[in-house]
């Protein structure tokens, strides 16, 4: 091989043909699995309601 000739032939790689809808969903989902869990929300506790009769 001599100085002149690249170690590795050049080759035209084609076009990915990946729409940017897939990359954006592609980077969301990433985002999303690369992120640790949320904790889980703190519970309200429901309003406490009178029985009608017993007023």
């Amino acid at each position: 091989m001599s100085a002149s000739q690249p170690a590795v032939p050049s080759v035209p790689y084609p076009a990915a043909g990946v729409s940017m809808r897939d990359l954006l969903a592609s980077c969301a989902a990433a985002d999303a699995v690369s992120r640790p869990p949320r904790e889980p929300e703190p519970e309200k506790p429901e309003p406490v309601r009178e029985h009608p009769e017993a007023a």
